[in-house]
């Protein structure tokens, strides 16, 4: 599940002392195991051997090229949402003929990229779309690869931010008019190819039961486009949850004893194969969180101790900038001093230097009392921690560390003050 353990009294990733990343490159840096990613992505195309599967990375779980290099090394496909996510996949060594293109607002000038540079497949999510990539692609003098996303009205049981997959949400065809619209693109469209299916229901699922939901009622959708318009592959997208609480345990038998219900790679494969072999389609998964999630830690100093007669409060180094999960979908963390504490805990609130209320990491959890000066180390931040950070209140990006065996590298030096302002313009200066 991952590569962090305490190894002599000091939290280690891999084979590396966290304590030594922080002295080095000083915090908040998010630290990336290597080997968790690859042993996940590993266990994903043993335990999906039976089918003709293909795995798409969804960068916008992570996307530091150092990461996408890994990625494309291994030989993994892409799942982007935006022509800059594409352009990094390039930049890091990908082929953009593994990439799948999602996403209900691309641009004209995006498409034309895409285009260019010979994407696999695009997977839209409205007729106007549709015609505007048929368009572009008769200007082009191409033919567009082309799937549909079908929205197949199955409750994820996710927060609600990242549910994907009913009438309500934004994405994708209503499944009633999913055959209607792929005749018309069959009948009006001579620039498209209609190359396959799309769904994806959401994100951070941690049961088997909405995925087995979504594919029995599209299933046939796919079979029977296979047989009309010589569909090639479905994807149906990722969503697969990890452990976030319990995360330092959850590589350990007993864990799982506990927790029977949540989801695993193996788990999620027993139950779709057998739907999904008899189609003969070259079926897509699309992990973004499952592969990156728990495979980085976010370090973090604590800056100060704040007692008042309602509350204790940790002030850290790090906020809602650099991880904004907490803040936005009320994710949690588990977070961990770097120096093994015994048996002295505190219910605190572990808070960051931004000025909102909104600003936490944890709120009323049992947390080792540690003290000004030591470093915390906040778990399962890989997906969706730096890719969604930002400068708010002029704070610099933190520092990205990947980590390999007994080795570490910085995978991105810490933004600067002069960088961040280094394209801002004062009225009359030169654009």
């Amino acid at each position: 599940m991952h590569s962090f353990s305490y190894k002599n009294g000091s939290l280690h990733c891999e084979e590396v002392n966290l304590a030594d990343i922080a002295a080095a490159v000083g915090t908040p840096v998010f630290v990336y195991s290597k080997k968790t990613i690859l042993e996940d992505l590993e266990e994903f195309r043993r335990e999906l051997a039976p089918l003709n599967a293909h795995i798409a990375y969804a960068v916008k779980a992570c996307s530091n090229k150092a990461i996408l290099h890994l990625m494309a090394q291994q030989g993994v496909g892409f799942d982007i949402v935006s022509g800059g996510e594409l352009w990094r996949i390039i930049n890091a060594g990908g082929d953009p003929s593994l990439c799948t293109y999602a996403g209900v607002g691309k641009t004209e000038a995006e498409i034309r990229y895409a285009l260019q540079q010979g994407i696999y497949c695009f997977n839209c999510e409205s007729e106007n779309e549709l015609r505007t990539i048929d368009r572009i692609a008769g200007e082009l003098g191409c033919k567009a690869p082309v799937a549909v996303r079908v929205n197949p009205n199955v409750d994820a049981h996710t927060h609600k931010y990242i549910t994907t997959g009913t009438n309500e949400n934004k994405f994708g065809v209503d499944i009633s008019r999913i055959e209607s619209l792929y005749a018309t693109i069959a009948a009006e469209m001579p620039n498209l190819c209609i190359k396959g299916l799309q769904m994806h229901i959401g994100s951070q699922l941690t049961e088997v039961k909405p995925f087995v939901m979504a594919i029995e009622k599209v299933a046939p959708i796919a079979a029977k486009f296979k047989e009309l318009y010589g569909i090639e592959f479905w994807s149906i997208g990722g969503g697969i949850g990890i452990v976030y609480d319990g995360c330092l345990a959850s590589g350990k038998p007993e864990w799982w004893a506990a927790h029977p219900e949540q989801i695993t790679i193996r788990s999620y494969a027993q139950a779709i194969i057998p739907l999904l072999k008899p189609l003969g389609l070259r079926i897509l998964v699309e992990p973004g969180r499952r592969l990156v999630g728990n495979a980085c830690a976010m370090l973090t100093t604590c800056l100060y101790e704040k007692k008042g007669e309602a509350k204790t409060f940790k002030m850290i180094d790090a906020g809602m900038n650099d991880i904004i999960r907490p803040a936005l979908y009320e994710g949690y963390h588990e977070i961990w001093p770097v120096t093994e504490h015994s048996g002295d805990e505190i219910t605190a609130d572990i808070v960051g230097p931004i000025c909102e209320s909104g600003d936490f990491q944890a709120q009323n959890r049992r947390i080792a009392d540690v003290k000004p000066g030591e470093v915390l180390a906040e778990l399962s931040a890989g997906a969706y921690g730096f890719s969604m950070a930002s400068t708010y209140n002029s704070r610099p990006l933190a520092a990205e560390v990947l980590v390999d065996g007994t080795q570490w590298c910085v995978i991105r030096r810490r933004q600067t003050l002069e960088q961040m302002v280094e394209d801002e313009l004062l009225p009359g200066e030169q654009a």
